[in-house]
């Protein structure tokens, strides 16, 4: 019974050897391209299909990478009569029969050896099953071989990081979805830890009911939706400087009295509010210490615009300025809180006039940088950062919550899934806060690692959509920064990236190369797919040239998470449970009587369109419409 079997499996014998590849010559009584194992139909010599070598008591296995004449060895192509058909095989791995798959070969093949198809048993083998392997998770199932799950390994897909990667339209979104979904089982990992970076704000609707969700304008009607706030003070000098003042003379002068006003204005509040942990010898102007930048900026504001009365031998202290007043009479020393500034008269020095104004010393060349900050600070687009509700410090640095709150609601809460939705975040900021995000995440869980809530214990995956837009190689950002010390050496601390991209050309490629799993959907460009397979460890050539036929919805999973790679089709989430991220419709295939898809060029427009409507969301930068009433009800 098992030499009819072997029999019915054997597809040719081995003819060359050249490192991994080897050359195949398919037997003679194969005409007809289709073979049966126990009553299952096999393909013969599909491109990206499995071939096994038994040598002895071990079974080295490969891909099928090429099919017909041009898989000839160029060597031997003119001895060989035309009627000869070949394939040529990459290998990939070895296991003992019954056992256990490995990935790299301990042997080679030989001459004369015989070549196998690769059963549904031999497969089940392989990937292994997930009631047997508690650390495995079905992401679908393997595409041809419906009865067999696509089954990953989550403990290399979190630590050894991951790239989901597919041109628009090919289904990643809804991969990302699905995988998450799969993650975030409760009833299999109760403590479960992901954070999302969610540029688009397309995953809220997808994994509402397992995420608790943060973003710059969140529906009141939502009790998971909650307002992203990032303190300013906890970020790092030069980080706070890239979101406030922006570029400095290169002089240095500026950047060196702002930073030693920070550091006297942390020292205040580290004296009134002492802190565990921190004293005023390890205080830095990088340490996460409250202070009030309303008040940083007002006298930096007044030393820059400044002036003083200096008639009679004055000097310029404060009793001395000369303030523009009112019509009460009053100084206009402006309000710090609200970021409204002072107003100074004018320098003045005419020969027969006794009063004299001139301009406080020492200025710092920085008024448009003040006058930009000042007016972040009145805008309330940047009240996430510069005005973060319970982080905000009152001019003395007294806090309504500490950092622990802030990182418990990100990483410690009851649902396994944060998303940080940054789609209201300010354009020009987005680089600096994605990268602001990162690094607060990775230093807590670095300082943390041996704790239980560190991530040696409780391991965090992040996953980062849009990562091109951020991680490009052409702009060595903070997020990019940041990112490549994660991939390098997150995974001794417990962190995890998770890169989604449609365009992988565009990402750094020191970051592509840590990613230890690809989940490659369809990808048109010959650029994205070279440097797909340019950073794959295994020689697959043959299966990286399948990407642009590759159905929607269907990857190729390579790497460290699976053993074989595989042809997968990810099983997606329920219909309602989909990211916000399908294509518009502008024909529906039925009549527009029995369409359920609201729109389209083929339904009649609605009478008076509501343009003011239009209007509001664009003004308030959000999609949702909030009325007045509502805000007053809110309020």
């Amino acid at each position: 019974m098992d030499e009819l079997a072997s029999q019915a499996t054997l597809l040719g014998t081995v003819q060359d050897v050249s490192g991994t590849s080897v050359s195949v010559t398919l037997q003679g009584n194969q005409f007809s391209g289709l073979s049966f194992v126990n009553g299952q139909g096999y393909r013969i010599g599909q491109v990206g299909s499995f071939v096994k070598i038994p040598i002895g008591y071990v079974e080295l296995f490969g891909i099928v990478s090429q099919v017909g004449a041009s898989a000839v060895p160029e060597r031997m192509a003119a001895e060989m009569p035309n009627g000869h058909r070949w394939i040529k095989v990459q290998l990939i791995g070895e296991g003992y029969k019954g056992g256990k798959f490995q990935r790299g070969i301990s042997q080679y093949p030989t001459i004369e050896d015989e070549v196998h198809l690769v059963s549904e048993n031999d497969l089940a083998s392989i990937y292994g099953r997930k009631a047997e392997q508690h650390h495995l998770v079905k992401v679908g199932h393997i595409a041809g071989s419906e009865s067999i799950e696509a089954l990953v390994d989550i403990n290399k897909l979190v630590t050894r990081h991951s790239a989901i990667v597919g041109t628009t339209g090919s289904g990643k979104s809804t991969t990302v979805a699905g995988l998450l979904n799969a993650l975030a089982d409760t009833s299999r990992f109760p403590s479960a830890r992901i954070v999302v970076l969610d540029i688009h704000g397309e995953y809220s609707k997808a994994l509402g009911d397992r995420a608790n969700i943060y973003k710059v304008n969140p529906d009141p009607h939502n009790d998971h939706e909650r307002p992203l706030q990032i303190p300013f003070w906890a970020m790092s000098f030069d980080e706070l400087l890239g979101v406030t003042f922006g570029s400095l003379p290169s002089d240095g002068k500026a950047k060196n009295v702002i930073m030693e006003r920070i550091i006297q204005l942390k020292t205040e509040t580290l004296q009134k509010y002492p802190q565990p942990g921190i004293t005023l010898d390890n205080l830095s102007v990088d340490s996460p210490i409250p202070f009030s930048l309303n008040r940083l900026w007002y006298d930096l504001y007044c030393l820059e615009f400044g002036t003083y009365y200096s008639d009679g031998g004055k000097t310029p202290i404060r009793a001395n300025w000369a303030y523009e007043k009112n019509a009460a009479g009053d100084d206009l020393v402006g309000d710090a809180e609200k970021g409204v500034p002072p107003r100074f008269r004018k320098p003045k020095s005419v020969k027969d006039d006794p009063e004299k104004i001139n301009w406080l010393p020492d200025p710092l060349n920085i008024r448009a940088q003040l006058d930009s900050l000042g007016a972040k600070l009145r805008i309330s687009r940047f009240d996430f950062v510069l005005r973060p509700g319970k982080w905000q410090p009152k001019e003395d640095g007294e806090l309504e919550a500490d950092l622990a709150e802030l990182m418990q609601s990100w990483l410690g809460s009851a649902r396994p899934v944060t998303i940080l939705d940054l789609s209201g975040v300010p354009t020009t900021l987005m680089n600096d806060i994605i990268g602001i995000l990162l690094r607060v995440l990775y230093d807590a869980l670095f300082w943390a690692r041996n704790l239980s809530q560190g991530g040696r214990e409780r391991p965090l995956l992040i996953v980062m959509e849009e990562a091109h837009t951020y991680l490009n190689d052409n702009f060595h950002g903070a997020a990019s920064s940041i990112v490549q010390r994660i991939v390098k050496e997150g995974r001794k601390y417990g962190i995890g990236a998770m890169i989604v991209s449609q365009r992988p050309s565009e990402i750094n490629p020191t970051i592509l190369s840590q990613c230890g799993t690809f989940f490659a959907l369809r990808l048109s460009n010959a650029t994205d797919r070279s440097h797909i397979t340019s950073v794959l460890t295994d020689n697959l050539e043959g299966l990286t040239n399948m990407l642009p036929i590759l159905r929607t919805g269907e990857a190729i999973i390579l790497g460290e998470a699976v053993g074989l790679p595989m042809r997968t089709l990810i099983q997606a989430p329920p219909k309602d449970q989909r990211p916000d991220s399908q294509d518009p419709v502008v024909c529906d295939d039925l009549a527009p009587e029995l369409s359920m898809i609201p729109g389209g060029w083929n339904i009649s427009m609605e009478e008076n369109p509501n343009y003011d409507e239009f209007v509001l969301v664009w003004r308030q930068q959000n999609p949702r419409i909030v009325r007045q009433v509502e805000e007053e009800q809110k309020q």
